[in-house]
This record gives C-alpha cells, structure tokens and sequence, in this order.
C-alpha cells in the first residue's frame, strides 16, 4: 500500500485484523442517487481518481442505481482488476421495486441470491466485506439472517461480515453469530446522538471498524454551526473537511466514508485526512 498518498495522512486500520485501510475511505452512493453527476463517464473519473489518492475503502451497495447509474457497475468499469489493496464494503438487506425506498427486508433465505448478484455486478470471486442492512427497529432480530450470511463466508463467497442501523443489543446478537468486522451507523457532528446508541463505544472496546454513513449530513441534516466555522477559519479549511477531521479524531477504529459526485470535492474531502484538529478544536466542537 502506497503510505505517501493523501488519503494515508488519516492513518490506518486493519480492518477484520487482516485488510489495511486508509481510514479516510469513499461511498458510492452519490455517484449513483443525489448527486450532480449524470455522466457515467464522470463518475468513472471520480473513482479512479479516489483510488489515485490513497483511497482504498469503498463502500457501495447492489441498490444504489438511478437509470444507467449504478454503483456496482461503475465501480468494476472504473477500477477491474482491481487493485491487491482495495477494499470494496457492500450491503445487502433491503427490498427495494422500482425506487431507492425499501419496500421490505430480505429474508434469511434470499440473502444468498443477493450475495451472488453482488458477486457477478462487480466481477469479483468473493466479496471483502458484506454488512446486513438493518431497518433500524428497536427490538429487531436480526441473528436468523446473519447466520445466514455468516454461511457464505465459511463457504468463501464473503471475507468478513458487518452490520449497518444496529443498537448495541443487535450488535450483540451479531457477535454471538459470527465475527463482526465492521459496523456502519450514522454519526455526523450536526448529529443529535440518536443514531449513535453507544455503539460507536463499543466497536473501540473491540476493535471493530465503526464507519459513519451521512458523515457530512447526507443532505438531509446539516453540520453547519458557528463554532464550526470558527474551527475551520483557524484552519482554514472547509466546515466539510473539519468535520470530517473531527470524526477521524473522534476513535481510531472510525472510518468515514464521505460521498462526493465531483472531483473538486472529492480532492478536498481526501486532503481533510492530513488535518490534525487540537484539544481546544475538539471541545469547541463537542
């Protein structure tokens, strides 16, 4: 792994204590669903040039797809074959007909069809990392479907398993299936907490990756405030890049995945990865 790129500024993590990351890594989504980009040629440009700057955790799921737009398929035109160090995270779980918003939850037995599809969009011959997407239901089982999962990866077709929109107690119901190598919650610094549900504690005490999804909002919440404005202007940087500096700070096992459509932003997303915000940053920013 190159150890002189931007995005390796950010440090590392040995993801299911045997794939070295850069913690600063990328998500799919926005090249596929809300973002400027309509260009599938553009959207190539963008991942190769993610990979160029050290990125190599990317994060994308079989229904992120909008038209000729689908993150799967970009992916594999962008970067196969793909390079030795690259990590490529997938979901599975939702039931999505004819729009992004779920209509439903796989069940245990459909999640192997969902696996293999993953397996053949990308082109590869097993998946690095698989996370169950969860609806984010208090009191939700989820341990039937995991089991499911954890079967794939004794069979090879998976690497290492994941859990995304868990609580703690879901979390713990994984863990007693199988190993959990990474989790994938939101947490941004515009967040109330309500998305964390201590579980972004727990994944420190164990080692397990904590991978904040919406790590700038999501456009849906935003991270704007006036403290932050002042971290960034003594920076100067961007309140983007000083938040996301603040979740790199927050614990060495979180690993963000900010979402980008444009080279411009993606360049400045990746150079946040070399700030180091200081004791003083952080309290005015709690």
């Amino acid at each position: 792994m190159n150890t002189t790129t931007p995005a390796a500024a950010g440090g590392a993590f040995l993801l299911g204590g045997d794939r070295r990351v850069n913690r600063l890594g990328f998500g799919a989504m926005r090249l596929a669903l809300g973002g400027s980009v309509r260009d599938p040629d553009a959207a190539v440009a963008v991942l190769r040039r993610a990979v160029e700057l050290g990125v190599n955790h990317i994060d994308t799921a079989g229904f992120y797809g909008n038209g000729d737009l689908r993150s799967h398929e970009l992916i594999r035109r962008a970067l196969s074959p793909y390079p030795d160090d690259l990590v490529i995270a997938t979901k599975v779980g939702p039931i999505l007909e004819g729009g992004f918003l779920p209509t439903g939850e796989a069940g245990a037995g459909q999640l192997r069809g969902l696996v293999e599809e993953d397996l053949r969009r990308l082109g590869q011959d097993h998946l690095d990392l698989v996370y169950l997407r969860v609806s984010g239901t208090p009191g939700e089982s989820l341990g039937e479907r995991f089991a499911a999962l954890a079967e794939l990866r004794r069979e090879g077709l998976i690497r290492h398993l994941g859990v995304s929109n868990v609580d703690a107690a879901q979390l713990a119901e994984a863990r007693a299936v199988a190993p959990v190598a990474a989790v994938q919650n939101r947490l941004h610094l515009g967040g109330d907490g309500s998305g964390e549900r201590g579980v972004p504690a727990l994944c420190e005490r164990a080692g397990i990756a904590f991978v904040p999804y919406f790590p700038l909002g999501g456009g849906r919440h935003s991270i704007e405030t006036p403290r932050l404005a002042g971290v960034a202007a003594r920076h100067g940087a961007s309140t983007a890049q000083i938040a996301l500096a603040w979740l790199l700070a927050t614990s060495p096992v979180t690993l963000p995945i900010p979402g980008t459509s444009s080279l411009d932003h993606l360049e400045e997303n990746v150079a946040a990865a070399a700030l180091r915000l200081t004791d003083g940053d952080l309290a005015a920013l709690a």
